[in-house]
């Protein structure tokens, strides 16, 4: 058989269990988010000030409203094939080459129009640096698609841990030299160029020589998805334009800080698992099997985990804020937990991408985010009339109708057991409040937000952990057998893991 018509990467038996992939990305994601977090802190502390993280900040939203064309929808597509060839492989590394050089250009283009219209020069020469990182992408993007197709996901670990390794010392070493927000666009480029030499050496697929024979289905697939991923975009990436020309860079830099802490901690305690979802779903559907008692799962194991610690970092964020960035942080604080809050809202049904394209619904699914995309964006308008806590409230608004607006097509889509799905989320909130009453009674009746220490901090989080685990006994959580059986396949904590199982 020759090299082109060979099966690549296909779901082979030998392919990594399910509970194996999730282990590996997250602690993938544990350790690349260790690094950022670190980075962060640093950084902000010591170097630059919420006007130079917010300058950053713009410039990186602007880039990434563009770079959403760079993956054109390959992951997800080379993933839901249910053959993959070499010739397959080759045309979609040469689609990926060409739209990055697509993406380059339009950000390139975007660098002027873009000083000028915030009246800061800085962003030509940012916007041209983090442009350029897009070179090395196409590096990375059908290795990574082939490794999580195959379930193979040490290689993500290796990319990711790489990349956030790489990028943190070349942004806190630059920092330190002086170089303000151009430390964080350099950055970019050293992570994105050390993600593509890993991947490649881990998983050869180099975009050359150029194959686009055959491609009418990668383009028609790459085109509907970038649609979609646009109009997604628009919505997670258009805060801090927006706050940025309404408000001012300080309140970006606040609000930014305040998103990204939240976005790291979900990645942090949810692991890389969305990854490993996407083609464990592509083999219940291949077998033909009903996706509806795998979704009660998927949502089980996200409310169990994803709401207690939300809610811990949004009752945590004075004192945290406090803690890590100082004084002159601090009014990153309350955006913290009500973005936090947010997060508990937009985790009750996931997976809303990723179904629908799954399921051939692309088409639904974009007019779906279009309307999500506006809601977004006119309520985060509406409350930066407020200010900069406003803008950070109408993300409480928006959680609320944006599960509105999902939860009748995702069941259409799915058929899951409502009942059932309620049920969890009681058990899941009675869980959340568990954890979360060791450091309410500490504010009631020991020591208000505003002088707790690390330690007691620490103490009151250990003490709500504990309160979680033993809810999540006590009611027979349907979670419990998956986090125990996730934790078995971590060495580190399989023997504790496997006690708790036993004494069940």
């Amino acid at each position: 058989m020759s090299e082109d018509t060979a099966p690549t990467d296909g779901r082979e038996p030998a392919a990594m269990s399910v509970r194996g992939a999730a282990a590996w990305a997250m602690v993938g994601q544990y350790l690349s988010f260790a690094m950022q977090f670190a980075t962060s802190v640093v950084i902000s502390r010591f170097f630059l000030t919420p006007a130079e993280v917010g300058l950053f900040s713009i410039a990186l939203a602007a880039a990434l409203l563009v770079a959403i064309l760079q993956d054109f929808g390959l992951s997800r597509y080379i993933s839901g094939l249910a053959v993959l060839d070499g010739r397959e492989v080759a045309r979609c590394s040469s689609v990926a080459l060409l739209f990055s050089l697509v993406v380059v250009a339009v950000i390139w283009a975007l660098a002027w129009p873009m000083a000028h219209i915030y009246a800061q020069p800085a962003l030509t020469p940012i916007l041209l640096i983090i442009g350029g990182s897009y070179f090395f992408l196409p590096l990375t993007v059908v290795p990574m698609a082939l490794m999580a197709r195959a379930m193979q996901f040490r290689g993500h670990f290796a990319i990711n841990v790489g990349g956030a390794f790489t990028q943190g010392a070349v942004a806190v070493a630059l920092a330190a030299a002086g170089e303000s927000s151009f430390a964080l666009a350099w950055a970019t480029v050293a992570s994105a160029a050390s993600r593509g030499i890993i991947a490649q050496f881990l998983r050869p697929a180099l975009p050359w020589p150029l194959r686009v024979d055959g491609a009418r289905p990668v383009l028609s697939f790459g085109a509907r998805s970038s649609v979609l991923y646009l109009t997604g975009a628009l919505g997670t990436r258009s805060p801090d334009l927006i706050l940025g020309k309404l408000l001012n860079l300080a309140a970006v830099g606040f609000y930014s800080r305040a998103a990204s802490l939240s976005d790291q901690f979900r990645t942090l305690i949810s692991g890389a698992i969305g990854s490993v979802f996407f083609p464990a779903f592509a083999r219940i559907r291949d077998r033909g099997e009903p996706l509806g008692p795998a979704y009660l799962r998927v949502c089980a194991g996200y409310s169990a985990v994803i709401w207690p610690g939300m809610a811990g970092l949004a009752l945590a964020a004075d004192p945290l804020v406090r803690i890590l960035y100082g004084e002159a942080w601090m009014r990153t604080a309350p955006l913290l937990t009500m973005i936090s809050l947010t997060e508990i809202m937009l985790i009750a049904l996931p997976l809303v991408s990723d179904l629908p394209i799954l399921l051939g619904r692309l088409n639904r699914l974009l007019a779906f985010n279009i309307a999500d995309t506006v809601l977004s964006i006119a309520l985060l308008a509406f409350g930066c009339l407020w200010g900069l806590e406003g803008a950070a409230a109408s993300r409480l608004v928006y959680g609320t109708l944006w599960l509105g607006l999902y939860a009748r097509f995702i069941h259409g889509l799915v058929r899951f057991d409502v009942r059932a799905l309620l049920h969890i989320y009681a058990r899941s909130a009675a869980a959340t409040l568990a954890a979360i009453a060791p450091l309410t009674l500490c504010y009631l009746f020991w020591t208000p937000p505003a002088q707790l220490g690390f330690a007691l901090l620490l103490a009151t989080t250990i003490a709500g952990v504990a309160a979680w685990l033993a809810t999540l006994f006590l009611l027979r959580h349907p979670a419990l057998d998956d986090l125990l059986g996730l934790a078995s396949s971590l060495p580190f904590a399989r023997t504790v893991a496997n006690r708790l199982q036993a004494a069940r």
